[in-house]
């Protein structure tokens, strides 16, 4: 995909990596927006790696807790995840599949390992939703891997399209309110490719397999495994690899309204959240 000479290209206003932390009942992860370097960048609130052989890092899970007012998204590249909510929903993610849950007015839920050894990994990004949605009813966009398109724009390139669009494929997820773009790229040694973001969008991109290079001519970063680029200052992004990588680039419309955060629940005031902890805690999640 050739570009015009005039083609600004986006570039990495700042790169940092996770930091090591645990959660739910010890699950280890790393900890890439959410935690002091980054605490977010709007519409997203956190994204957390979660990668590992050994069993005593994950089998405990994630066991019943509450969420409102945003959205979880779990992208599991490895291992088997079951889900629960207290509204009867219930589903199993496997390899390559793909849950976007919008939380809304609020639910508890678990995500358990169904496998007691082998390998496990994955993402969980979260989103934010705008004060409109806040309280919407919760639902869920749960996709296996087959039905999620896989594209080969260039030679050596290969595109998995979760949300927004590449060429003529798009991606299952469909959220208006941050129009998101989530895709999984992997670059052959050697290759590169060139994508249009989506105009105004906060966006990242996210090695986590190999070395992968971002931008182009002076402005070009090298990005080493689990290693994170905010983009900005270009409309274009460019990643190539000396050898075999894979990244995620993900981007969504800023929502620039207040954030009030607390643990679980994600509203606009103080007020709201002191009325997400007394609904919870009187049952009306």
């Amino acid at each position: 995909m050739s570009q015009p000479a005039s083609t600004r290209y986006a570039r990495a206003l700042r790169t940092l990596r996770g930091q090591a932390t645990s959660d739910g009942a010890g699950v280890r992860l790393t900890r890439v927006i959410g935690g002091p370097a980054l605490p977010d960048l709007d519409p997203f609130l956190l994204l957390d790696e979660f990668g590992t052989d050994r069993p005593e890092d994950y089998l405990a899970g994630f066991p019943e807790h509450p969420h409102r007012g945003f959205e979880t998204v779990t992208y599991m590249l490895d291992g088997r995840m079951r889900h629960r909510d207290n509204h009867g929903n219930e589903g199993l993610l496997t390899p390559g599949a793909v849950q976007w849950m919008t939380a809304g007015r609020g639910l508890v839920h678990s995500e358990m390992p169904e496998q007691e050894e082998g390998r496990m990994r994955g993402f969980q990004l979260w989103v934010n939703l705008p004060s409109k949605e806040k309280m919407a009813e919760p639902r869920y966009q749960e996709f296996p891997s087959e039905n999620i398109p896989v594209v080969q724009p260039a030679e050596g390139v290969s595109v998995k399209v979760i949300a927004g669009m590449v060429g003529d494929a798009r991606g299952p997820i469909s959220q208006p309110a941050t129009d998101p773009l989530y895709l999984d790229i992997a670059l052959d040694a050697g290759s590169s490719w060139e994508y249009a973001l989506p105009e105004g969008h906060s966006a990242f991109a996210y090695v986590f397999e190999g070395d992968a290079a971002i931008g182009d001519g002076e402005d070009t970063r090298e990005l080493g495994t689990h290693e994170m680029a905010v983009l900005g200052g270009g409309d274009v992004f460019k990643a190539s690899a000396s050898g075999d990588a894979r990244l995620i680039l993900v981007a969504g419309r800023p929502l620039r309204e207040p954030v009030a955060r607390y643990g679980p629940f994600v509203m606009n005031t103080k007020q709201e959240i002191m009325q997400a902890l007394v609904d919870f805690q009187e049952g009306r999640f």
